[in-house]
């Protein structure tokens, strides 16, 4: 649902005394009628076996009034439905509608698709074939595809400025980059990777400097709404904005312009890290991975804690549990501010840290040996 809400105008709210409206069940199955269809329209996502972020998705992307990709009316200029390998008892699953196409190409990679393999009879034999080229993926279920979005936005005459983005690395800027963007913009850009965190990396940033960006700026959470907490709040001015870590595999990008100066906006690229993390607000705790089991082997997580500008970062470690090895050769944990450094520290024992300027950066290794509990800290600005 939350997805939903920063890349479309569908706002899902709690239900109190509306005429229609849909309720989400534990059902047998996952299912769910086609639009609405008028009083209490119950949507199954059953417990044993449909708590999957695209399964919820496509069944609430039924209630929105959205078939079955393989269904379109042009689906036979796309994909060969293979119905000798269908019992006759569920034919009906594939069957050809009349629908409003909304003027948008066939997306093999909605997540209103069945998969190649859906109600076969006969093992190894596919039901649906997609061509030209049978090899292109079919059936994903990681969640809203980009053209998923658009046809949304465009039966519900949503006029929003979203972009959505999943693959594992790629590259967003602001629109018209490098040439000036435009004003009265508000865009956001929801990065969602397939796993590990979201690492965010500006390359050019020239976005108009006010007082405490209260005209241009941008905002980064961390996660897929602007309900989560903020990695980076207001940014604006020129050079480089810092390097990003979420904390998961979601991350959102805010841009917004007023309507007088602009400039030539962003460039940012973005991949992925198995661990590490950014922070800005003023007061959390910092932990290794997987914290409080066993951090994994072969880790190497960088931690950014940034303060405002005349600010020091103090940390304090509430734990820490690290392989002792002579010279913390193994694993090890290392803090430093860019005048001082400290560490590699192991064993049962971190010292407090307090830094010379506003930021420090922790920088956590381990081996292919031993591994610990980890470390918990908390710092403050």
């Amino acid at each position: 649902m939350a997805e939903y809400e920063s890349l479309t105008c569908i706002r899902f709210v709690n239900w109190t005394d509306q005429k229609d409206y849909i309720n989400i069940v534990s059902g047998r199955g996952c299912s769910g009628y086609v639009g609405r269809v008028g009083g209490g329209q119950s949507v199954s996502i059953s417990t044993a076996g449909c708590m999957n972020f695209g399964i919820i998705q496509h069944e609430l992307n039924h209630a929105l009034g959205f078939y079955h990709e393989h269904m379109r009316s042009d689906r036979d200029d796309y994909i060969n439905i293979m119905y000798q390998y269908i019992s006759p008892g569920d034919t009906a699953n594939f069957n050809k509608l009349d629908t409003n196409n909304l003027g948008l190409e066939y997306d093999y990679g909605s997540v209103m698709h069945y998969d190649k393999w859906a109600f076969s009879n006969t093992s190894g034999q596919p039901t649906i074939v997609p061509k030209p080229d049978p090899n292109v993926e079919i059936g994903q279920r990681y969640g809203l595809s980009v053209l998923d979005v658009s046809k949304i936005n465009k039966l519900y005459q949503c006029d929003v400025c979203s972009n959505l983005l999943y693959d594992n690395n790629g590259t967003l800027t602001s629109a018209n980059y490098p040439s000036a963007y435009s004003n009265n913009a508000n865009c956001v850009w929801l990065i969602r990777t397939q796993s590990n965190q979201v690492t965010l990396n500006f390359v050019a940033f020239d976005v108009q400097s006010t007082p405490n960006c209260m005209s241009d700026y941008i905002r980064i959470y961390d996660g897929p709404t602007k309900n989560y907490p903020l990695i980076l709040d207001r940014t604006c001015g020129s050079g480089l904005a810092p390097p990003i870590i979420a904390s998961t595999s979601q991350l959102l990008v805010e841009f917004s312009s007023d309507s007088s100066v602009t400039g030539a906006g962003f460039k940012a690229l973005y991949s992925t890290v198995i661990c590490g993390g950014t922070y800005f607000t003023p007061q959390r705790n910092v932990s290794s991975p997987n914290y409080p089991n066993n951090y994994g082997p072969n880790m190497n997580c960088i931690y950014t804690i940034t303060g405002p500008v005349g600010k020091r970062v103090s940390l304090t470690f509430i734990e820490f549990h690290v392989e002792w090895y002579y010279g913390c050769m193994n694993d090890g944990l290392s803090i430093t501010d860019g005048v001082n450094q400290q560490g590699p520290f192991c064993g049962e024992v971190a010292p407090q840290f307090i830094s010379a300027g506003n930021s420090i950066q922790l920088t956590f290794t381990s081996d292919g040996s031993i591994e610990l509990k980890g470390f918990l800290a908390e710092y403050t600005f």
